[in-house]
């Protein structure tokens, strides 16, 4: 991003002492948590090599999220597991995760950029990025946190489930995972509610 810190040197412009981003991971898979994180980096943060998750490698993910936690930034997390997300459906589950990351940190920030085009339940002020994880340096660092935390997550459930491969693709829906749904069945952290797990056969276009 050009300019990393753009979005926050603005708000703090407004007034907004205490600024924060919020991502979720895992708002795709057909098992597994929406984890979300909230990341208030300190003003010194050098922000090279923070970016949007999904642009980098999972070393690179890793290096990233150790320096964000060595940084002193405050972070907050929050997960919903699969029979909720079930139970309330996935655009539900991710606006709840992230409303209560933000609760989670301490301090209490004074505006939150959410990444995506949706505000989460809450009063503290916000405003929605389409695109954030990708223009602003909070949002891309929560983006980070949660998908590395999520990723640690679905490599402790592969020691429970080793026969769906979810150390490697994380729960999402690769031909290795439906043909595993197909043929053993759901699991419990699998989402019910989700086509290529209710019916994995026409998933595979059997």
């Amino acid at each position: 991003m050009d300019q990393p810190w753009a979005f926050e040197t603005q708000a703090r412009e407004k007034g907004f002492a205490t600024v924060a981003g919020t991502d979720e991971a895992g708002r795709g898979p057909l098992a597994g948590p929406v984890v979300a994180a909230a990341v208030i980096l300190p003003p010194d943060f050098d922000p090279e090599g923070i970016r949007d998750s999904k642009k980098l490698t999972p070393a690179q993910r890793r290096r990233a999220y150790e320096r964000i936690y060595a940084s002193q930034a405050a972070v907050g997390l929050f997960i919903v597991d699969a029979p909720e997300i079930d139970r309330i459906n996935i655009l539900a589950a991710s606006l709840l995760a992230m409303s209560l990351a933000v609760q989670n940190l301490s301090p209490e920030p004074d505006h939150v950029f959410v990444d995506g085009p949706h505000r989460f339940p809450g009063k503290v002020s916000q405003t929605p990025l389409v695109g954030g994880d990708a223009r602003c340096i909070s949002v891309a660092a929560a983006s980070i946190v949660a998908k590395v935390s999520r990723d640690r997550l679905m490599e402790r459930y592969h020691l429970d489930w080793p026969q769906y491969g979810f150390d490697s693709h994380k729960g999402y829906g690769t031909l290795q995972h439906r043909r595993a749904i197909s043929r053993f069945g759901a699991c419990p952290i699998h989402r019910r509610s989700f086509a290529g797990v209710c019916d994995p056969q026409q998933s595979l276009g059997l």
